[in-house]
Order: C-alpha cells, then structure tokens, then sequence
C-alpha cells in the first residue's frame, strides 16, 4: 500500500465486497483498466466537517465525481464521510461499474426509456434527520422526467440533493452525469416534501446502465 489511508480504507471496502483493486499512483484500477476509484479527504477548517471525494472513472472522456460530508476531527471524520459513501452511493457503484449486486441495499428496478431497457439501481433517499419521511412519488416522477431526456447508451448517473433550512428556506439540485438538470430540478420542487419547523437535508444516488439480456 503507498500509505494513504483513504485509499487503505476504501481497497479494504471493496475487498470485503469481493472485488480486487489494484493501486496505480492515487488511483484504484480494476485489472489495470476502467473503472478506476479514488478518494481524498480534506479536513475541515476549525469546527466545519471535512469533505470526502470520491470519483470513478468508466472511460477517457466519463467520471463519476460524489462528495461527502465527515463531522468529527482526523480519522473520526474521515470514518464518518467514508460510512456516508458506503450508505449513499458504494451499493450503486458496486452495483452500475463493478456488476456486483446487493438487493438489500437498495432498490432495483426496469424501465425503458428513450427506445431502450434500462437496469436502474436505486440508492437509498438519505436524510440527515431519522424522523423525517420520504415524499410520496418520488421514483414514478424520476421515471417521467427521464422520459423527456434523449439518454445515449450508456452507463448514466443521478444525484440527488434537498435541503430545508430551519427558516423554511429550500436548496434544491439534481446533477445528471455531473451536470445541472432542470428536469431533476422541476422534480424536487413539485414533490410534497415533508415540513415539521425542523431543518433537515435529504440526498439520493442512481444509476442506470442499458439491460443486458
């Protein structure tokens, strides 16, 4: 190992899972090709968390770029922003990029869109707050949006971000494949989100590759 501890952790997360990676400089490679994975934490300045990056390379021209919160100082952030990853977003990727699939961690569904069959693994709807409810409709609208997006086929991905602050103000984003999209963004705001006077954020990682028959 070059001594990184990020990249210890993360190669020991994927081992466990079964799926052999092998350094190359910062980088994790599988069988010295794509999809390739690396992690870098940067710690928080005073009291503000640090942040995880994560990204995953599936071709010369296409990364997948996630980042993750981690509260606490040194190692015990790291170890946070890193169990957030797992939860968010590891099963989809593990699932979309290395053909490993765990149903118990998350959803698992067929849609076709834009004249094709699509494989759709769906991450768990993460809130901050383990009192707060999921929106009903979520999925069924995901589906409608996609309808009006012409996807090329290939491998594409979905981040999903809500947040409402105690002030009742909201922050809506939705990236697809990275970008902006205003389809997503359309989505979130037409959703009956749940409101108690409480802030709180919720986030959501998917992934769609074309059926394999």
């Amino acid at each position: 190992m070059n001594g990184d501890p990020v990249q210890t952790q993360l190669l020991r997360l994927f081992e466990r899972h079964d799926v052999e990676l092998e350094e190359d400089e910062e980088w994790l490679v599988t069988d010295g090709d794509f999809p390739a994975v690396r992690a870098t934490w940067h710690e928080g300045a005073e009291a503000a968390p640090g942040r995880l990056d994560v990204d995953v390379v599936i071709s010369e021209e296409r990364q997948i770029e996630e980042s993750f919160a981690g509260h606490g100082r040194g190692d015990a952030g790291l170890r946070d922003a890193l169990n957030a990853f797992e939860r968010n977003a590891f099963y989809v990727l593990l699932a979309a990029c290395w053909y490993v699939t765990d149903d118990r961690r998350m959803q698992l569904h067929s849609w076709d869109l834009s004249m094709r069959s699509w494989d759709v693994f769906v991450g768990p709807l993460a809130f901050s707050r383990d009192d707060v409810l999921a929106p009903e409709g979520l999925l069924p609208g995901l589906q409608d949006a996609l309808r009006n997006e012409s996807l090329s086929g290939e491998l594409h991905w979905i981040r999903l971000f809500y947040r409402r602050a105690d002030d009742g103000s909201v922050l809506a984003e939705a990236l697809l494949d990275n970008q902006p999209w205003p389809g997503g963004d359309r989505l979130l705001g037409q959703l009956a989100w749940p409101w108690s006077g409480l802030g709180y954020s919720a986030r959501c990682f998917i992934a769609l590759d074309i059926r394999d028959y």
